[in-house]
């Protein structure tokens, strides 16, 4: 386990983040749950303490090189497995509001367990994306929307751009590679009414890879026509 936190801690001044004793714990307990549960429900394929503090944990806290959230930022995870990147997040910036959002019952089985074992508040949705967005309650009404390994950006787009305010911004965790996908995805930012604002390139802690992160900034509500059915956005991306 102190590898596990030396990882974790050391890795996270990295990104300039000064975890607690107390953040170190609630961590801890995080990685003892995924390990736990991930002997019946397939969570993740990485099992080693080290891996998981640096390949998970750290890379959902690359976020914080890109946004710092004010008191209050409502923020929605799409796709969130185990809780990648939403809930790190919030361990760090536990004033947010988090809604985690996943179509997998048992992983959202898992989210509500976790947050009862490490005392952190948030929404949790068993909802597909291209549903939820159609909601009143959720289109337009989040200042920042993440996803992380989900789907290709072109397709990406289209489940996420519909549940940000105008101005807010959607951060896709993306591995090296992301200068066709941007290509790719350049027509349907502009019909989402999204506009690029930047990519910016790190480097995961102890030589672990490489993560891009595409911000796209929201400029206007979302046409009542999107986002479509997800047999559509897959087959015929915009």
């Amino acid at each position: 386990m102190t590898e596990f936190t030396d990882a974790l801690k050391n890795g996270a001044l990295e990104l300039n983040i000064y975890l607690s004793d107390k953040q170190i714990e609630v961590f801890k307990i995080y990685l003892d749950y995924i390990l736990e549960y991930n002997k019946h429900t397939n969570l993740t394929a990485i099992t080693e303490p080290k891996n998981i503090a640096i390949k998970h944990f750290l890379d959902s806290l690359i976020l914080c090189k890109v946004i710092q959230p004010k008191k209050d930022s409502s923020i929605i995870d799409i796709g969130s497995g185990a809780g990648f990147p939403g809930v790190p997040l919030k361990i760090v910036y536990p004033e947010i509001n988090l809604t985690l959002l996943d179509s997998s019952q048992k992983r959202v089985n898992f989210l509500n367990n976790l947050m009862d074992k490490i005392g952190v508040k948030y929404a949790v949705f068993h909802e597909r994306a291209e549903v939820l967005a159609k909601d009143e309650n959720y289109k337009d009404k989040f200042d920042y929307v993440v996803a992380r390994a989900v789907a290709p950006l072109n397709i990406l787009t289209e489940y996420c751009l519909p549940f940000l305010k105008i101005n807010g911004i959607f951060v896709a965790l993306k591995g090296p590679n992301v200068e066709q996908e941007l290509i790719n995805a350049g027509n349907s930012i502009k019909l989402l009414n999204g506009k690029l604002q930047t990519v910016e390139k790190f480097e995961l802690p102890n030589q672990n890879g490489t993560r891009n992160l595409i911000l796209i900034k929201k400029t206007d509500k979302t046409s009542p026509k999107y986002p479509r059915a997800s047999a559509k956005i897959t087959k015929k991306p915009l």
